[in-house]
């Protein structure tokens, strides 16, 4: 099986300090309970950059080794798929819903203990109990302060091919984000009216990048007036510039639009794992109060666990209401693909 150079599917804070926050709290193992010749692979589509530190906390608390195989969400997924039930990997750290749904619906995820299945809202885990969200990023029109009043923005993306846009709304197409929020929008309003208003983009002249991180920075310059992001992009560039020097704001779209998708990253374990005490812990752990905390002031994604608040000025996920579409749905990202290279995206 040949893996596609474009994603099929759909992304260094200090480690003492996220250690010292999971300290006695937390019930998973402690290093004296744990001998420190265990291991565990884990196959990562969420950066190295961001994770490595978490891996390394995780082992310095419970005296688990974690190999990590880094790539790209979409890439792992098809590689889980293409080696089966000989797979290496014990656990799957997606960085895409769909990627978790496709290789579920390979059939080679176990099914989760009780305790960790359930431990976060059902729209953000599968349905089956074979994997469940860990964080939660919001969809949003960033747009340019000084050329585009907040009650100019528009309140649904079918706006975004108006000709007053012309030129002037950004997307990331070959992103993994972008290409859920496709696959939502084509589950819930049909492959018809998605690939219409991906046409009616091309012909608005829309400008593409190749990440959500330049999109936003094309907005903050003035380059462009909108672009389609996830929420926490805006939290990045602002801790580097300062909040006040943001001319690029973030706007949600009206509840139910697709623009309003809220997707996860999630994990699950594999088949060949089922019952390993270590990839449990592992997946017990990145839902343990201390690390969902940690990805709601580091990362400025959604803690999923109910117990935990989001950062600081985000709406409520309880009120972020998007398209009525399961995330375990969004598995088709190969005909989403394919519905952009028709249209001429990617």
């Amino acid at each position: 099986m040949k893996l596609s150079k474009i994603s099929l599917f759909g992304a260094v804070t200090a480690v003492a300090v996220l250690i010292s926050a999971c300290g006695a709290s937390n019930e998973q193992a402690t290093p004296s309970q744990t001998s420190a010749t265990e291991s565990l692979t884990v196959y990562s589509g969420r950066s190295e950059e961001l994770v490595a530190p978490l891996f390394a906390a995780f082992t310095k608390q419970t005296g688990i080794a974690v190999t990590v195989r880094y790539g790209d969400t979409a890439e792992l997924a098809a590689q889980l798929i293409e080696e089966g039930e000989a797979t290496p990997a014990q656990v799957f750290f997606a960085q895409d819903a769909g990627a978790l749904g496709a290789v579920d619906s390979a059939g080679l995820f176990a099914t989760l203990p009780s305790t960790v299945a359930t431990a976060v809202p059902l729209n953000y885990r599968s349905t089956s109990g074979n994997w469940t969200g860990v964080s939660g990023r919001a969809r949003v029109i960033a747009y340019d302060s000084q050329r585009v009043k907040k009650t100019e923005v528009p309140t649904s993306i079918f706006e975004l091919t108006d000709k007053k846009w012309l030129g002037e709304v950004a997307i990331a197409p070959t992103n993994a984000s972008f290409q859920s929020f496709i696959t939502a929008m084509r589950v819930s309003q049909g492959d018809d009216v998605t690939k219409k208003w991906l046409t009616d983009l091309v012909a608005n002249k829309v400008q593409t990048y190749e990440k959500n991180g330049l999109i936003l920075d094309a907005v903050n310059s003035g380059q462009v007036k909108l672009g389609l992001v996830n929420h926490y992009y805006w939290y990045e560039k602002a801790a580097e510039l300062g909040a006040s020097n943001m001319r690029a704001q973030n706007s949600f779209t009206k509840p139910q639009d697709p623009g309003s998708l809220v997707n996860v990253a999630g994990a699950g374990i594999l088949k060949g794992a089922a019952g390993n005490a270590n990839a449990q812990t592992l997946v017990e752990w990145l839902l343990a109060k201390s690390t969902q905390e940690w990805f709601a002031t580091n990362t400025w994604e959604y803690p999923l666990v109910p117990s935990v608040a989001a950062s600081e000025g985000l709406p409520s996920l309880e009120s972020l209401r998007g398209p009525e579409v399961p995330l375990a749905e969004l598995e088709d990202l190969p005909g989403t693909l394919s519905m952009l290279q028709e249209v001429g995206l990617v």
